[in-house]
């Protein structure tokens, strides 16, 4: 594992990410991210709306941070992702959310959009876990990262949690405004893959360890849903978990683009569910009609932060 202070550096001239946008956050520039040298949070709380797996009964203890190096036009949490809602924590004040939320009794510490606070986090996880720290942790992320940030993670992280969103970089580009998406995304992957290895779960059912990727199905984009899976069957084994998610509704700027400007069918994702059969794939998660409302948004009110 890279040295903090390796890490530390990377902020001077940011890298974390494959923007390399190169600004000096430690000075106080603002990277493409949003984001200065400050760890911002907008909420950390047991969340008990992640698959079963994570949440489990107890819930998953979930720190939600603000800015993010991905632009959405239809992000569900973008008065945090990308209107800057959050408040200034500590390293020390991060890692005792982390020991609050265990003293919750929740399954796991879950660190959604975390990439951009890759240094403060593995010197927050460090200190947390010399104070106690045992349960797993999560990395919940968008997959547009570098990998040589994921590999500083090693030894640290116990799950990994991707969203791979995209096969097609005209798609990234359109929506995400992520060039390269999916050439940076997979070698992310294959790197988490090779920390963690296939899930491994208690006696409960909850995850110990493993990749579990995600991919949000959009609208009249289901071929590209077939390739993502099709590149999973591919190049990854079949022990690994995928979670195909059909929550998608058409928030934030999603009304200037007519074609995701609604929700999805059931027809799409029941036909991308049968691909992933047809492809060999054997485990994984899918959602429940009805899964696309406003109901499993959090309320961003910074609650334990």
């Amino acid at each position: 594992m890279k040295k903090l202070d390796e890490m530390k550096h990377l902020l001077e001239e940011c890298r974390l990410c494959p923007r390399n946008c190169g600004a000096n956050r430690l000075a106080g520039e603002k990277g493409a991210c949003g984001a200065a040298a400050e760890v911002l949070v907008a909420k950390a709380f047991p969340h008990r709306w992640e698959e079963p797996c994570i949440s489990g009964e107890k819930g998953s203890g979930t720190v939600f941070f603000t800015c993010c190096n991905m632009k959405c036009i239809f992000c569900q949490n973008y008065r945090i992702s990308q209107e800057g809602y959050g408040k200034a924590v500590s390293i020390d004040e991060l890692s005792d959310i982390f020991l609050k939320l265990q003293q919750k009794g929740v399954h796991n510490i879950n660190l959604v959009t975390p990439t951009i606070y890759t240094p403060q986090i593995i010197e927050a996880i460090k200190t947390a876990k010399s104070a106690g720290l045992c349960i797993p942790v999560v990395w919940n992320s968008n997959a547009y990262e570098n990998v040589e940030t994921i590999k500083a993670l090693g030894g640290l992280v116990d799950v990994y949690l991707p969203d791979l969103k995209y096969f097609d970089d005209t798609l990234a580009f359109k929506y995400s405004f992520a060039p390269n998406y999916f050439q940076h995304a997979t070698k992310a992957i294959l790197e988490m893959l090779s920390q963690v290895g296939e899930p491994v779960f208690d006696e409960n059912g909850i995850i110990k360890r493993g990749l579990i990727i995600r991919h949000l199905v959009l609208p009249g984009h289901k071929e590209d849903s077939k390739k993502i899976l099709h590149w999973i069957s591919c190049h990854l084994p079949k022990g690994v978990y995928i979670s195909l998610m059909s929550q998608y509704m058409p928030y934030y700027k999603a009304k200037s683009h007519p074609e995701i400007n609604r929700r999805l069918s059931a027809e799409e994702y029941h036909d991308v569910i049968e691909y992933f059969f047809e492809q060999g794939l054997e485990n994984g998660f899918v959602q429940e009609e009805g899964a696309a409302s406003e109901e499993y948004v959090p309320d961003f009110d910074l609650e334990g932060v």
